[in-house]
């Protein structure tokens, strides 16, 4: 079966199912690009966030630094090797776009 997003929750009783991995923030798969609409994107937010302009936006910047940034790239390495084959959750609504996408994308594809 094909790994899938999960949409975390607060609701009582909710627990994350089997063979899933939380990769919300904050956290080591949590995205650095954070949506500060009025923000000049890239502008730092405190000491761990990059603004963007949208969630589109953010999730693009985070696969664009998984792709080219040294840092992002052992991310990319370290997420193959440790979410491959797992669902990956998310506060991010199912029908909109979200980082952990781009996750389950580059864990799973063939090398």
């Amino acid at each position: 079966m094909q790994p899938t997003r999960v949409r975390l929750s607060r609701k009582k009783g909710w627990k994350l199912p089997p063979n899933t991995v939380s990769v919300a923030r904050p956290g080591r798969w949590g995205n650095p690009f954070s949506v500060v609409p009025d923000a000049t994107p890239g502008t730092p937010v405190g000491t761990r966030y990059t603004a963007m302009p949208s969630v589109a936006e953010a999730v693009a910047a985070f696969r664009r630094w998984l792709e080219e940034d040294p840092t992002g790239r052992r991310l990319a390495a370290e997420a193959r090797a440790a979410l491959r084959g797992k669902n990956l959750a998310c506060w991010c609504p199912l029908d909109g776009p979200c980082h952990a996408e781009v996750l389950l994308d580059v864990a799973n594809r063939s090398v």
